[in-house]
């Protein structure tokens, strides 16, 4: 069983405790959570399709990299971690661009979204990830419009927002 500790947080993002990973979410408990937006040059978005060995969303496509925030960590030193473990990539620059509320709608998570600019070549993660692939703003759009029941809610929510605030 996995026993990765996460940071159990209040209405407020306000660490209150942790919890092994398999009770925060059995137990819908607040925790955190981070999603890196990949873009090249062509301002093309790099989207993973998630493993079906995951225990959520699997088969899902999903933004760039993705992962909870460990009990020991901030949310930037997460997002370095998940982008080196997901995409085998070091990104030099990571922008917070927006942080969303931990609603049942995204499993009750705080989510730091990021933005980093990188052209690949990446070193998916089998484990985590069966394919990835590079898509047009125009396209996402299009699908997350279309309420495409291929890509997870968490993205889903964070393009809406991301459009929102034309960043």
């Amino acid at each position: 069983m996995n026993t990765e500790l996460l940071a159990v947080v209040d209405q407020n993002d306000c660490i209150i405790d942790a919890c092994p990973r398999h009770i925060v979410h059995a137990t819908g408990l607040r925790h955190r959570a981070v999603h890196i937006l990949v873009f090249n040059d062509l301002g093309q978005l790099f989207l993973q399709k998630r493993s079906m060995k995951k225990d959520l969303n699997g088969g899902l496509w999903d933004t760039s990299a993705a992962g909870h925030v460990d009990a020991d960590e901030d949310y930037g030193i997460s997002a370095v971690r998940e982008i080196e473990e997901e995409l085998g990539i070091y990104a030099h620059t990571l922008e917070p661009l927006f942080k969303l509320p931990a609603t049942e709608a995204i499993g009750m998570e705080f989510i730091q979204v990021y933005r980093c600019m990188h052209n690949g070549p990446f070193v998916l993660a089998s484990d985590e990830i069966d394919e990835g692939g590079w898509f047009s703003i125009a396209e996402i759009s299009e699908r997350i419009a279309a309420d495409d029941q291929r890509l997870t809610e968490a993205f889903k929510t964070i393009w809406r927002q991301f459009e929102a605030l034309a960043i």
